[in-house]
């Protein structure tokens, strides 16, 4: 088999987190297509026109389509002949597959069993990175902590991170490890876009600055909402429209005073990207990228066709001037409040915060 040798195309790479571990700005992940909507053959048309444009990471979890979509991908991999170094390939553990008082959480039993099973499901004899798909309360933190570094000791996984946790559960996380001389997590893989910005943008705050913390950001068009598509309302072959991706609750919602203030936001950037010769969708995802402690943006695509338009990103970046910032800020007026320093002077800006 001949093996598909990749290109960067232009694509930055950044660290991820504080590791050496080194990732492309955007990457493709399969939540709600990869194995759900899409299967067979467009499966690998996408991926083979994401690895043919610069992108090289690959995110995944057993519990997207209940383990068809990692199957979908380790299979696709294998088949493109992509050589297994060329790539970082993300999973996540916690809701499991099947049903049982051990089959999801992240119990030892679990995180080790369940990142078996996800290798198999991925014909693979490691992945780059296992995350944590949530925080288990039922379960004390060493022994998460002790049983994903037992994966990494093991050679499963070279690093392992969270998804939708809570700063303190990271900072416990890291105390602990500290605390044993084991390995920390690197990453936390969580919603971030022109609405969602509290918990990025102000709760992990103190993490990027101890551990430095890096982001691989989902949901950075929030569910479409971003890209201007539903302005005038819910196309009928939208993901909104269709119950099966379990987003139908957000097209309500688009319906109340919140969602109309959203959409009339919306509106208004559009007016700035019309002006940056670029679309709605691209301006959204730019803006995500150009955050220092996002490593990473997982896309979605479920044709080949949204990956190459989603890639112009790319091109928005350099256009994204403080006066432009400025305009998108006043437009959302949304911007987490900074920690309040009652009434002390600020610092001089050229020094040490």
């Amino acid at each position: 088999m001949s093996t598909l040798e990749f290109d960067p195309k232009g694509m930055p790479f950044r660290r991820l987190g504080p590791s050496g571990l080194r990732v492309p700005l955007f990457s493709l992940g399969g939540w709600l297509t990869l194995g759900g909507t899409v299967v067979g053959d467009p499966v690998k048309d996408i991926i083979e026109t994401a690895f043919k444009n610069g992108i090289n990471m690959f995110d995944t979890a057993e519990a997207y389509a209940k383990g068809k979509s990692e199957e979908e991908m380790g299979r696709v991999i294998k088949e493109l002949g992509i050589y297994r170094p060329d790539i970082v390939v993300t999973t996540k553990i916690f809701w499991g597959v099947k049903q049982g008082p051990n089959a999801s959480g992240l119990s030892r039993k679990h995180i080790i069993e369940g990142t078996q099973q996800c290798l198999a499901r991925l014909q693979m004899d490691y992945v780059d990175v296992i995350f944590a798909h949530r925080c288990d309360v039922n379960v004390p933190m060493e022994e998460i902590v002790r049983a994903f570094n037992y994966v990494i000791e093991k050679g499963w996984a070279f690093y392992w991170a969270t998804s939708e946790w809570t700063a303190q559960q990271i900072e416990e996380a890291h105390h602990i490890a500290d605390k044993l001389g084991l390995i920390a997590p690197i990453a936390e893989q969580c919603q971030h876009n022109m609405f969602t910005r509290e918990r990025p943008e102000k709760e992990y705050a103190p993490l990027y600055k101890n551990y430095g913390l890096g982001t691989t950001v989902f949901s950075a068009l929030a569910s479409g909402i971003l890209t201007g598509k539903y302005n005038d309302g819910i196309p009928a072959d939208s993901r909104l429209a269709n119950d099966a991706n379990g987003l139908s609750h957000m097209a309500k919602q688009l319906s109340l005073p919140e969602g109309q203030e959203q959409l009339r936001k919306v509106r208004e950037l559009t007016k700035i990207a019309d002006e940056l010769h670029t679309t709605m969708a691209s301006l959204a995802l730019a803006w995500v990228a150009r955050n220092p402690n996002t490593s990473t943006v997982i896309l979605g695509a479920s044709r080949p066709e949204q990956v190459l338009e989603n890639l112009k990103a790319l091109e928005v970046l350099p256009k994204l001037t403080s006066d432009v910032l400025e305009r998108i800020e006043a437009i959302l007026d949304n911007e987490p409040a900074s920690i309040p320093t009652y009434g002390r002077p600020a610092l001089d800006a050229l020094g040490r915060q």
